[in-house]
């Protein structure tokens, strides 16, 4: 596996993370709306600059993860989005209050890139990253995590198992079965500290 950098540059208790190979500065999880300075803040506490973030994906469309997306896609940053993500990121505008200074999210221009599961190894590989993107229902239909191929797994918000509701139990446990079968060791969750698969 290609060697990377790995930053947390989260804050206001959510994780976001930047992954650097080359050039390339993928960012996973887009901030929370509203909070492009807080966003600065972090990236340039930790040696990066805002424009350095060549590319954005997000766990699932909900605006602590998602809510900064097009203002960093005004910064230069191309937004990576899957199929089954479509529908969910127009639908965030409705949960922002007019204080909350949201920009909707344009999903139909040049800096935003539709991927393919079955094409996210081939993409990523051509941002010299290792890795796959998952479809990994269960905290939200659209929830998708990033596994690298050193088993690290970028999970957003999935529900972890023993705190699944009833209803939920199937396609949570699915999910978290997918990760691990294809190999998935390390957790780097949206929230919460990072953690072995198994606990």
């Amino acid at each position: 596996m290609r060697p990377y950098t790995l930053v947390n540059v989260g804050y206001r208790s959510t994780n976001f993370y930047v992954i650097g190979s080359g050039r390339t500065r993928l960012l996973v999880d887009l901030g929370w709306m509203g909070m492009l300075g807080a966003m600065r803040t972090e990236l340039q506490r930790k040696g990066i600059g805002l424009t350095e973030i060549t590319h954005g994906f997000a766990t699932h469309y909900h605006l602590d993860h998602a809510g900064l997306a097009q203002e960093l896609k005004a910064s230069g940053m191309l937004l990576i989005i899957t199929p089954e993500q479509l529908s969910a990121a127009p639908v965030m505008k409705q949960w922002a209050k007019p204080q909350d200074n949201y920009v909707d999210v344009v999903l139909d221009d040049a800096q935003t890139r539709v991927v393919e599961l079955s094409a996210s190894r081939a993409f990523l590989a051509g941002l010299g990253i290792d890795g796959e993107l998952i479809h990994t229902p269960g905290h939200s239909d659209d929830s998708i995590s990033l596994l690298l191929d050193d088993g690290c797994v970028f999970t957003g918000d999935l529900t972890h198992p023993a705190l699944v509701e009833e209803k939920d139990v199937e396609v949570v446990t699915r999910s978290w079965k997918t990760l691990r079968d294809k190999g998935a060791t390390t957790i780097y969750p949206g929230h919460g500290p990072v953690r072995p698969i198994g606990t």
